[in-house]
């Protein structure tokens, strides 16, 4: 999957899926193809089309086959896909394409956390997808991030990251914790207070040189997904310093700090794999895509001691996703909105599944049975078609803002510091602030 995500990073890699069952195989979310600056458009002399893919991290068509298969269906098209490992890197790329209309795909990948940013500053560059693709099929709060106030789509989404609760089975039960993923539900069932709760029943009994959750931020991430309003209003107006769910997410965060809770370790980073290694984490908070990283990651010791639940609370959260566009300035428009039509419609959202393991937006895709019989067996074959399909439906329609993702780094940041340095929460927050100021302007 894309690679350390802006908003909190995110990872992908390839999974090999059966029918009915998900499992993860080794590839890395950072090996992808090379990246060029070349002409966005290209026609051979015979006549032959040349569609350029810019995307970053791994969206899983190559290894899904879906260029081949299209190549197949189209025999005068040929598909190239240019690949960004890090995301970070790729957007400001994008953005100084954009500004200059030179080296631009013909489809471009844009990452959620800029969704908004591209939609209110760049939309007129891109192709509007309306009349080319059927809106309805994409779960509203998706189809809604990528539409423009005149009502212009201007992206297909992709994948999203309905939330849930990763565990270690054998961890809990040395810590006299249910082990059952119903009955650690239940224990969570009362929102992200009750998982702090469970935080401090696991540390009074924790296995030596284990911590309950791998990194607050984290956490936090969790909690601030799982509300309508996150960093702005619907004005555009940044309200990261008054969102009740943005302070409730930091106080839970600085709670779980001061309790040592956490093991303090920003995710994706080289410290925190090394610790899934060595099996120190006892839960991580899972979007759809963090449960391949957890494979990867901890590798074939630790197969069957993992499962997946119910994220805490009755509230659905998203936390990742991408959508598909098609700049204006491609010699090809036509030929590109084609490819993304076909690309995310259901059934090649569904080998996307089957492939890498990162969960469908359109609709269509959860009644198919790559995805509705989709089990992980490294995870005690938990049922993540299902359980990602009915999360997904209740996502609320979050407001996005421009620079979301900036916001969320920053307060990361400062979350970590708490952890490692024990930094304390008012001077962690004003840092934070700070740093976002100057950088929203």
């Amino acid at each position: 999957m894309r690679n350390t995500r802006t908003g909190g990073g995110r990872g992908r890699r390839a999974a090999a899926l059966t029918t009915s069952v998900l499992t993860a195989s080794a590839l890395l979310l950072t090996g992808c193809s090379s990246d060029s600056d070349g002409d966005s458009d290209a026609s051979d002399s015979d006549g032959k089309i040349t569609l350029k893919v810019a995307d970053y991290g791994q969206f899983g068509y190559k290894e899904a086959g879906l260029f081949e298969k299209y190549q197949q269906l189209h025999p005068n098209i040929e598909v190239k896909e240019e690949t960004t490992a890090n995301e970070q890197d790729y957007y400001p790329k994008l953005l100084q394409q954009l500004n200059t209309g030179s080296g631009l795909g013909d489809v471009v990948g844009v990452e959620v956390a800029r969704i908004k940013e591209v939609v209110d500053t760049q939309a007129d560059k891109f192709t509007d997808l309306k009349d080319s693709i059927d809106v309805s099929q994409w779960l509203d709060w998706k189809a809604k991030q990528a539409t423009t106030k005149d009502g212009a789509v201007i992206g297909a989404g992709t994948d999203i990251g309905p939330m849930s609760l990763c565990y270690r089975r054998d961890l809990f039960e040395k810590a006299g914790l249910p082990t059952d993923r119903a009955e650690v539900a239940k224990k969570v069932a009362g929102g992200w207070e009750d998982y702090i709760k469970l935080g401090e029943q696991y540390k009074a009994k924790a296995p030596d040189g284990t911590f309950f959750m791998d990194s607050a931020s984290a956490m936090f991430n969790g909690v601030v997904s799982s509300s309508e309003k996150q960093y702005y209003d619907a004005d555009g107006k940044p309200i990261y310093k008054d969102s009740p769910a943005v302070q409730k997410g930091w106080d839970l965060a600085a709670d779980a700090a001061e309790k040592k809770l956490s093991q303090g370790l920003p995710q994706f980073q080289d410290p925190w794999k090394a610790a899934l290694r060595k099996g120190s984490v006892a839960t991580v908070v899972c979007p759809a895509w963090m449960s391949l990283q957890i494979e990867n990651y901890s590798g074939e010791e630790f197969k069957g001691k993992w499962d997946i639940t119910s994220a805490p609370g009755d509230t659905a959260a998203n936390w990742g996703g991408s959508f598909l566009t098609v700049p204006k300035s491609g010699k090809h428009v036509k030929e590109a909105t084609e490819l993304v039509k076909w690309l995310t419609a259901p059934e090649q959202q569904a080998a996307v599944f089957k492939a890498v393991g990162v969960f469908p937006s359109n609709q269509g895709a959860y009644e198919l049975p790559d995805v509705k019989n989709g089990k992980l067996p490294y995870f005690n074959d938990a049922p993540v078609g299902q359980l990602y399909a009915e999360e997904a439906k209740s996502i609320p329609v979050a407001v996005l803002g421009p620079k979301d993702g900036v916001i969320k780094d920053s307060i990361s940041t400062q979350i970590n510091n708490m952890e490692q340095r024990g930094t304390d929460p008012d001077k962690a927050w004003d840092a934070a602030s700070e740093a976002i100021d100057k950088a929203i302007g």
